[in-house]
């Protein structure tokens, strides 16, 4: 699914909805009474966000680990893998492993460092400790009380903020952003800040910016390309081929997570045969294909680039300060 438009405001289906927000909040809270907290041993770092949809974790994920590589530590990650059949404790393997079994951000986490899947996440953080990880990166977990974090960062889009600031299903929040704030130490906001966030941002929470930018932009520049995407929103992926010069002459938008069949392939294909054009599409999308229509497709890589990078490399040191 992608999300509605009235998440956006605070209109009539908004106020009509507002009743089941508080089921899913009784929900929520009865789920973290009543489930039992672990630690693993080493340290969690999590990151997640409060809204439903994509935020941009994964590359978040991949910058902070990054910097804990260049910390000199040895961090795995740890992801539910939605969307796959394998329910864990699961090291992905990028040479039999597909995002059938796994999910597709799994696959794409692994392409840096080692990482899990486990449904159960308490499981999958024990199997990480004992694989020798010295912290864990726990992609997506917010709103999971069964590990307990050592520092928690919440991951917001820019854009489009916290929507309206309802809780699902009257908005986009997974819970109130004051419940959210009390469970997180940081918060990294992706692109120009147009709705105003860091206002509302509480002063023990850390604020950092970031940008998502673009690794082969030179491969789009003055290309025409038919774009394609099943992420959380897909216009994202769109402006950032713009940004490149690139000129699209056609998109097609699929849900999220999306598991594309070899005749939505071949469509896109003909369309882009059509125009002249090359077919791109995203590196979370490219590995839900099959293996062998993903050779003929191009994807824009990106990565995260903080704007302060020595900051976030700071507040990262002091959660090893007292030891493991």
């Amino acid at each position: 699914m992608h999300a509605p438009d009235f998440w956006q405001n605070n209109g009539f289906l908004a106020r009509a909805l507002a009743p089941l927000s508080r089921l899913w909040r009784a929900g929520a809270a009865w789920k973290a009474a009543t489930t039992p907290a672990f630690h693993p041993g080493c340290k969690v770092i999590c990151l997640g966000n409060f809204t439903v949809g994509g935020a941009g974790k994964t590359p978040s994920a991949q910058a902070i680990q990054a910097i804990l590589r260049d910390l000199g530590h040895s961090p795995h990650f740890l992801s539910r893998g939605y969307g796959g059949t394998i329910s864990g404790p699961h090291r992905v393997d990028l040479t039999t492993d597909t995002a059938t079994q796994v999910g597709d951000e799994p696959l794409l986490l692994a392409r840096c460092g080692p990482t899990w899947i486990s449904r159960d996440r308490a499981c999958g953080a024990r199997a990480i400790k004992s694989a020798g990880a010295d912290v864990i990166i726990m992609d997506d977990g917010l709103q999971n009380p069964s590990v307990i974090k050592d520092f928690a960062i919440v991951v917001i889009d820019g854009a489009t903020g916290f929507g309206n600031g309802r809780v699902m299903p009257a908005g986009p929040l997974r819970e109130t952003t004051q419940s959210g704030f009390s469970k997180v130490a940081a918060a990294i906001i992706i692109g120009p800040d147009q709705t105003g966030i860091s206002q509302r941002i509480p002063a023990h929470v850390a604020v950092f910016s970031a940008q998502i930018c673009a690794q082969n932009p030179d491969e789009f520049t003055g290309q025409n390309v038919v774009a394609f995407a099943g992420i959380g929103r897909p216009e994202k992926f769109y402006q950032s081929l713009r940004d490149c010069n690139a000129n699209i002459v056609a998109a097609r938008d699929f849900a999220d997570h999306h598991m594309y069949k070899p005749g939505e392939i071949q469509d896109l294909q003909g369309l882009a045969q059509q125009h002249g054009a090359h077919l791109v599409t995203t590196e979370k999308d490219l590995v839900r294909l099959p293996l062998a229509l993903q050779h003929d497709i191009k994807t824009l890589r990106i990565a995260l680039e903080f704007d302060d990078l020595h900051g976030i490399k700071e507040i990262i040191k002091t959660v090893f300060a007292n030891g493991a």
